[in-house]
């Protein structure tokens, strides 16, 4: 591309993916002197990160061009990338909804996320709220390349490339998890320092700091292919990332002498399969049809924990506090923003200057980059990014099982995109009767008419 970027981040109140990308963004040579404007719907939040913003681009000298607006349709026109990160919120509150909605009808779903009825529910609110963005860019920014961050990462970013002709590149930091897991059970082969409190990939903060620790330092030694759908991939290869050597078989080795405690489902299903799975079992449960059987219980037997909403939520209250006040202070942020890019800055940079690289986790329509999944379904890959854009590194055929597993996630995906698009109660019917979690046509009747009344303000499609 010539002359300058401009870069749009609609969320930019999002802390987990707004304040990240953004100071990446802010940290580019590459892209020094773009436009870069903020959109948030929370006028509050959007002060604080103007604010924020505004202070380090002086003191870095970034020389970007920084403006905010509280609507993406003021921010659009003739923009060159759109990061999202939007989230219909309260985001905990809703989440838990979700979950012990189902409970009432005697459905127990172990993370109720991504996938799930909790899955279904969490689209449903998400999708048209971005399809008003992207269809908003097909008027105003045609051209311009959709960099989502919103869960559930399959399901949004099939909508956007089902209904609009927008170009779409999602991208999860979920990899993390397969590299600490990998970086654990090789320590002493590959020289890492694994904290003590590397217990599990929950997303509990008395697990997360030590699992990002010990991620960060296999990255620099270890390669990880890994392909599927997102939050559901599976370790193709492992090399050592600068003799390339295959460390796949000793890394077996050493997974076996781990103690069994630890991700047990992930160790099950390894063994089952011969491909390990990467999200580690919080999210890897979410799509498998043995963990929610109410007579046997097996989230028990495995110890899937269920996300700590009350605490994550207090807890993102109290990070927007210290970044206020650091913005107020004009405080160096480097304490609490994770040492990290999202992903976002190395997309951008790439497309812009026409620059070569392989990003490992990129999800994006499959153009035949995994043979035995459909064509044209959003998949999880390593793939280029350059100035043509994103392309898939090509995988082939995965294991005929895994590959079962993956077609019944992205038939559900897309059942559920269309349900919600068109306001269709039968399609939507059906994205539960094919849900792992389901086993009677009754209660999914009566979990959906549930999900429709509760969230009725949300899911305007299916009521007009």
């Amino acid at each position: 591309m010539s002359g300058k970027a401009k870069i749009v981040c609609i969320g930019a109140g999002s802390y987990s993916f707004g304040v990240t990308t953004l100071v990446s963004l802010l940290r580019s040579k590459k892209l020094q002197g773009c436009d870069l404007i903020l959109v948030d719907r929370n006028e509050a939040h959007l002060e604080v990160m103007l604010n924020l913003i505004t202070w380090l681009n002086q003191a870095w000298e970034s020389s970007m061009h920084i403006s905010a607006y509280t609507h993406h349709r003021d921010a659009l026109k003739d923009a060159n990338f759109v990061i999202n990160a939007i989230e219909v919120g309260p985001r905990e509150a809703l989440w838990e909804s979700d979950f012990r909605i189902p409970l009432k009808y005697g459905v127990r779903q172990p993370y109720a996320e991504n996938s799930g009825p909790g899955g279904f529910a969490h689209a449903a609110r998400n999708i048209m709220p971005v399809l008003d963005i992207t269809r908003d860019m097909e008027v105003l920014c045609p051209d311009a390349w959709f960099i989502n961050f919103t869960n559930p990462m399959q399901r949004i970013c099939a909508a956007v490339h089902r209904h609009t002709k927008i170009k779409v590149i999602g991208l999860c930091h979920q990899l993390g998890a397969g590299y600490a897991m990998v970086g654990k059970a090789m320590a002493v082969d590959l020289g890492l320092t694994v904290p003590e409190t590397f217990t599990s990939t929950h997303a509990s903060p008395k697990y997360s700091a030590g699992m990002m620790v010990t991620s960060l330092q296999a990255l620099e030694k270890i390669k990880i292919t890994a392909a599927g759908v997102n939050h559901f991939t599976w370790m193709l290869e492992l090399h050592d990332r600068h003799t390339n050597k295959d460390l796949y078989p000793r890394f077996r080795e050493c997974w076996e002498a781990l103690p069994e405690i630890f991700e047990p489902l992930t160790r099950r299903v390894f063994d089952a399969f011969g491909l390990f799975p990467i999200p580690g079992d919080e999210h890897l449960c979410e799509y498998l049809p043995w963990v929610s059987d109410p007579a046997t219980h097996p989230w028990e037997k495995y110890e899937l924990e269920l996300y700590e909403w009350s605490q994550h939520s207090q807890s993102r209250q109290d990070n927007w506090a210290a970044l206020e006040n650091a913005a107020k202070r004009k405080q160096n942020p480097e304490g609490f923003i994770p040492p990290y890019s999202e992903g976002a800055l190395e997309v951008i940079e790439n497309i812009f200057t026409d620059t070569n690289q392989i990003w490992e986790a990129l999800n994006i329509p499959n153009q035949g980059y995994i043979s035995n999944l459909p064509q044209d379904a959003i998949v999880e890959l390593p793939g280029f990014l350059s100035g043509k854009g994103s392309e898939g590194i090509r995988i082939g055929p995965l294991p005929d099982g895994i590959a079962e597993l993956l077609r019944r996630e992205i038939t559900i995906s897309h059942l559920n995109v269309d349900a919600v698009v068109n306001g269709d109660r039968k399609l939507a019917l059906q994205t539960l009767l094919l849900d792992p979690v389901i086993r009677d046509i009754d209660v999914a009747k009566a979990i959906l008419v549930d999900y429709l009344n509760t969230y009725r303000e949300h899911l305007p499609t299916f009521w007009d």
